[in-house]
């Protein structure tokens, strides 16, 4: 008999740990804890858009979203704009808008009430022991620890399992900053790009009566970065971007190669979805990648039994995801070099004018 408290530790239930927590067999006993989904957490800023990759990977998991999680309008196009040189085009793109906090909170609900789920959990360390690990978290004012044989790191970009098991390895982080603003009278969803105030790519959105403007920003003086792309996008491109409802910001991942990405170790660590880098650094879409990592690494608990056999299948099934990486970068000069860009603006190449 195991003497172990559990089996498998989540820490994190954004798509990728509740997907993992849905997917892993019975026969586990399984803890998942999020320091979110509270009254006092913070939610994390994210466009809320999911993208055509993301609903293949919903489909094939047999997973339908429910009315509740969606919200108006439903914008089949994307308008990709150009602060520099003020060029426009618009292009197909089966988005669904949604509510990111809904959509959580329900693939959540999808978990089995055979795992133990704990909201609000802060997790404050993790100790390797000869054996497995001890884990100990905050909730309800309270101090508490456990056991557990195998630890999966699905807590995002900042992940904590990420920076406690593996501090040497780094990946590009950027900070996304949005705002929320009244809502206008022309809904689209945008792609903005600005190469004064960043390298990456910006976006606004509308969202059941409100107007979204956010962006990815490097970390130094990102804020100031973020407030001067804001004015020339509201001058050159007429955005109504005074008097925000409210700011939210985040840490975002951006490898810069496939070798970026950090998978765990034999030694019974996992990282899937961003805690492992697995997000597009081209969009920034990574719950395409959260589903596909979870579900692999689901499907190597069950058909393997020790954490080397595991972490091996783990990593030779994802290799479609480094690769999925690597075909992004390629694509990045013709999106964020300025001349390349201004090309296939220019050529009109798959719009839809």
């Amino acid at each position: 008999m195991s003497t172990f408290d559990y089996d498998i530790a989540i820490i994190g239930l954004g798509p990728a740990g509740s997907n993992l927590a849905r997917m892993l067999p019975n026969s586990y006993r399984t803890i998942a804890l999020d320091k979110g989904f509270c009254e006092k957490s913070i939610k994390k800023p994210c466009g809320g858009l999911l993208s055509e990759a993301a609903q293949k990977c919903l489909a094939k998991l047999d997973i339908h979203i429910p009315s509740d999680v969606l919200v108006s309008p439903q914008i089949l196009s994307v308008q990709v704009l150009d602060i520099n040189t003020r060029r426009k085009r618009r292009y197909m793109r089966p988005y669904i808008n949604l509510d990111r906090d809904k959509f959580d909170r329900y693939l959540i609900s999808l978990i089995p009430s055979s795992v133990e789920i704990r909201l609000g959990a802060w997790v404050s360390q993790i100790k390797e022991l000869e054996e497995g690990f001890m884990v100990s978290y905050h909730a309800d004012g309270e101090t508490r620890t456990f056991t557990t044989k195998y630890i999966v790191g699905a807590d995002g970009a900042n992940s904590f399992v990420r920076r406690t098991f593996f501090k040497n390895h780094k990946i590009r982080s950027y900070v996304a900053i949005q705002q929320w603003f009244t809502d206008t009278d022309k809904p689209y969803f945008s792609a903005v790009y600005d190469k004064k105030t960043s390298d990456a790519c910006s976006w606004s959105i509308h969202k059941d009566g409100y107007f979204i403007y956010g962006g990815a920003f490097k970390p130094n003086d990102c804020r100031r970065q973020f407030e001067i792309q804001k004015l020339r996008a509201a001058q050159r491109l007429c955005m109504p971007l005074e008097s925000p409802i409210k700011t939210e910001a985040c840490m975002v991942l951006r490898p810069k190669s496939p070798a970026e990405v950090c998978l765990g170790a034999s030694s019974g660590v996992f990282l899937i979805g961003e805690a492992a880098g697995y997000i597009s650094p081209s969009s920034f879409e990574g719950i395409s990648f959260a589903l596909d990592s979870s579900r692999v690494l689901a499907e190597a608990f069950l058909d393997k039994s020790d954490s080397l056999s595991i972490f091996k299948y783990y990593k030779a099934h994802t290799s479609h995801l480094r690769f999925k990486i690597f075909l992004r970068l390629l694509r990045c000069p013709f999106m964020f070099r300025q001349f390349l860009r201004s090309l296939v603006l220019m050529s009109g190449f798959t719009s839809i004018e």
